[in-house]
């Protein structure tokens, strides 16, 4: 499906557009991209949201977590994703250690960020302690979107991928957080692996969207990596990932067939040449 488009082009997605969504009660559909082909086709086929994950650092780069992911990368991905997207609104992940060392590091490299890219908006994981750089940020007239439960830089602090949240005190924490960084400007917060049940009261006691990633269907929205979503990225199998495509087989079984078609002469033939 192509969106229609007029000659000034189709409406953009805002922050404005997002909490008009979810004061609607219209879901939000948000994905991950990292390069200009796919953010294009994720942008003509209707993603409201995409966020220029630090997860590239694992289904592009072949990491085993997202941390050795830079600022420097951060943009030059971001760059090219920009230059695909017409209507959706990007977003893009501050990686590790790109706002945690101090408040004003983590603000000028936001500024660098929304500078060089081009994007609508930035993500800072994390929450009590982000909530004074999240306020700032916001003042400044940057976008921000929060990040609570599983917060893949904080990996090996937790000591694995299992759910958060799952204790009382925990729950209360993250509800608390939440609020926090809400009444801090953030205009969105993405709930990651938390029980549906935390999520949904979680999204009720705030007045901006929440984004869901294995926590259930009463987010406002919910967003996926895509290379899970497509069945390209074959390494980690999330319970709460819905495998649209097997993009994987398919792409060994063409190249396959070209692999085949060079070695017996049968590619280019008379008519795929000069």
């Amino acid at each position: 499906m192509k969106i229609k488009t007029t000659t000034s082009g189709p409406k953009r997605v805002t922050t404005r557009t997002i909490a008009e969504m979810r004061a609607k009660r219209a879901s939000i559909a948000c994905l991950t991209a990292y390069d200009y082909l796919t953010a294009r086709l994720l942008d003509q086929a209707g993603v409201d949201l995409l966020l220029v994950g630090d997860s590239l650092g694992m289904v592009f780069q072949g990491h085993e977590t997202t941390i050795p992911v830079t600022l420097d990368q951060m943009i030059y991905h971001a760059t090219a994703v920009v230059r695909g997207v017409e209507r959706a609104m990007v977003i893009v992940d501050m990686p590790f250690m790109s706002y945690q060392v101090n408040l004003e590091e983590g603000f000028r490299n936001a500024g660098r960020v929304m500078k060089e890219t081009g994007a609508g908006g930035v993500k800072f994981e994390g929450g009590d302690r982000t909530v004074e750089l999240i306020r700032r940020t916001v003042q400044a007239g940057i976008p921000v979107m929060g990040h609570l439960g599983l917060t893949p830089q904080s990996i090996h602090q937790f000591g694995g991928y299992q759910p958060r949240a799952v204790t009382p005190e925990e729950a209360k924490r993250l509800t608390a957080d939440a609020k926090a960084i809400a009444d801090a400007g953030a205009f969105a917060i993405v709930l990651e692996k938390i029980p549906a049940a935390l999520a949904k009261k979680v999204t009720a006691s705030i007045l901006i969207p929440t984004i869901g990633i294995g926590a259930g269907v009463h987010c406002s929205g919910q967003i996926l990596v895509t290379p899970d979503v497509l069945g390209l990225y074959e390494d980690f199998h999330p319970r709460f990932v819905r495998k649209y495509a097997k993009l994987a087989d398919e792409v060994r079984s063409s190249v396959g067939k070209y692999v085949k078609d060079v070695k017996d002469l049968g590619f280019p033939g008379p008519g795929e040449s000069y």
